[in-house]
């Protein structure tokens, strides 16, 4: 890649030179992860066609529907307004806001990763010791970010331009867009700060205040006209309106709106030094005061265990206060029944919600699970470990300290959920904590794959992503989709007892619990025998 860069006309060189090398270089590094997050993207919105179609299957039915969810003020709040009855039109109320927000973490991260990462990991600087324009890099990074939230409208587009070519086509843009807007953001926030961590958590508290605005928006109003929803650029994609008036002049806020910060982060790349931030990180203590590796690991992840936390607390009480309208939701319809009993394994419908929010918590919470593992990946490839386990500090000490805010903090956040689900539903209390608590093997058994593959195959310990990734999907829209029991068990938490309301079943509790205890225990094993950084 150095050759490739440095193969230029001697003399100044432009500001953008250089970008296109950096832009096939991003897209090899992320040949895996990019189809992966636009894949599930667009199977989560595609496939919902189907299952709407099925839930309600006659234009009375999905009359009824429409007026139920607009009168439900938690609903608004939860999925957004709903703008028409067509079969288009819930699809667009049911997975447009969802779908949105995940464009854009899929954005952040692709820009965060090729900007920030690569300066604070010393890679940009190498490279930037060739003849590459101080604008390259960011340009690379939108580039990537760009096509791949224009893969996602693209597929989006063709698979429902069955039900309404023009709804599609608004559907999808209204998603990239969405996606395009934080790209930018976050391109601003790789320029002010020094940590990319720092600058994740930074542009998910950005994405995070917006949806809350739209939340809060949505549920005082269900047409779409409050005011804190269009302060919200998700407010935004569901204003477009797709299959119920596609209103195409919305788009052009998002589009004001990347032009606005994409400038303004080029401006700031032009201003500050390679591996520097407009925020200055704060020097640590002159004397340390972290004597342990739990106490490293601790500082490390305090924030994002936190973030997680009152994440899972927000959206607990947020699922438990809309569980009294569950059966609402799915009104006569025998089939929506049969969706959430296969989801919560009780014909009762508030128990069936419960039981299937906890379930979606405890898929949530291996992702945070699974990121804390890979954090040791993150510290071996970054050569931050091995000043540490070169000396008194074994690898297994060093190890077991961040598996132990992986592993203890699963307990944390969900916990928080289960009191956050316990309080919004504001009856059955213990059962309903319960009904959260018992997903904590299948995420642990997760967890412990990811500690093997990072033990035994470093190179490979991405794939723990994918391995969640399959269970989300599974969990989300198996159901929907009537997948087979054979199917629906390929994930841990299929196997798992569908509380609150049915009898606990502790034999595949007990048995995750275990497999999860002899897979870290093999990983670190692996982890012992092995050089590092190999």
């Amino acid at each position: 890649m150095s050759a490739d860069l440095a193969v230029r006309s001697p003399g100044r060189s432009s500001r953008l030179t250089g970008t296109k090398p950096l832009f096939r270089l991003a897209l090899r590094r992320d040949r895996i992860m990019l189809p992966v997050w636009v894949l599930v993207l667009t199977l989560m919105v595609v496939s919902g066609g189907s299952s709407i179609e099925a839930l309600y299957d006659t234009p009375d039915a999905r009359a009824e529907v429409a007026r139920s969810m607009t009168a439900n003020s938690s609903l608004r709040a939860m999925y957004g307004p709903v703008f028409g009855d067509s079969l288009g039109a819930l699809v667009a109320w049911r997975f447009g806001v969802f779908a949105a927000t995940l464009a854009a973490v899929m954005s952040l991260i692709i820009v965060i990763r090729h900007t920030r990462e690569e300066e604070e990991s010393g890679r940009q600087e190498l490279l930037s010791s060739a003849m590459v324009g101080r604008r390259a890099p960011l340009t690379s990074a939108l580039l990537a970010a760009l096509v791949a939230n224009g893969l996602v409208a693209l597929l989006i587009t063709a698979g429902l331009a069955s039900r309404g070519s023009t709804g599609a086509l608004s559907l999808g843009l209204a998603i990239g867009a969405t996606g395009m807007v934080f790209a930018t953001m976050a391109a601003i926030v790789a320029q002010l700060t020094e940590s990319a961590r720092l600058a994740k958590g930074m542009t998910g508290g950005l994405l995070g205040m917006a949806f809350l605005l739209r939340a809060a928006g949505d549920s005082g109003r269900g047409d779409g006209s409050s005011v804190l929803t269009w302060l919200s650029p998700i407010g935004w994609a569901e204003n477009v309106r797709p299959y119920a008036g596609d209103r195409w002049w919305v788009l052009l806020l998002p589009v004001a709106a990347i032009a606005a910060t994409g400038a303004a982060a080029y401006t700031l790349a032009g201003r500050r030094d390679i591996g520097m931030g407009f925020f200055p990180a704060r020097p640590g203590p002159a004397e340390g005061r972290l004597g342990t590796a739990g106490g490293l690991a601790w500082r490390l992840q305090r924030g994002t265990l936190l973030g997680w936390t009152v994440a899972f607390a927000v959206a607990g009480v947020v699922f438990g206060g809309m569980a009294g309208s569950a059966a609402d939701l799915v009104g006569d319809n025998e089939q929506a029944r049969e969706i959430f009993a296969r989801m919560g394994g009780q014909e009762a419908m508030t128990q069936a919600f419960l039981a299937a929010m906890a379930g979606m918590l405890g898929m949530m919470a291996a992702l945070y699970t699974v990121a804390s593992v890979l954090r040791l990946h993150g510290e071996e490839t970054s050569q931050r470990a091995e000043p540490l386990v070169a000396n008194r500090l074994g690898r297994l000490r060093w190890a077991a300290g961040h598996l132990v805010i992986a592993f203890g903090g699963a307990v944390a956040v969900m916990l928080a959920g289960g009191l956050g689900l316990a309080i919004g539903y504001g009856d059955d209390f213990g059962p309903v904590l319960g009904a959260a608590l018992v997903q904590l093997p299948a995420v642990w058994l997760l967890g412990g794959l990811a500690v093997l593959l990072y033990g035994a195959l470093p190179k490979a310990a991405p794939v723990a992503w994918g391995v969640v990734g399959a269970s989300l999907l599974i969990g989300w829209i198996g159901p929907a989709l009537d997948l087979p029991q054979s199917v629906m068990n390929l994930t841990p938490f299929g196997h798992l007892p569908k509380l609150p309301g049915t009898e606990m079943a502790w034999s595949p509790v007990l048995l995750m619990a275990a497999g999860a205890a002899v897979l870290v225990a093999a990983g670190l094993t692996a982890l012992r025998r092995r050089d590092m950084l190999t």
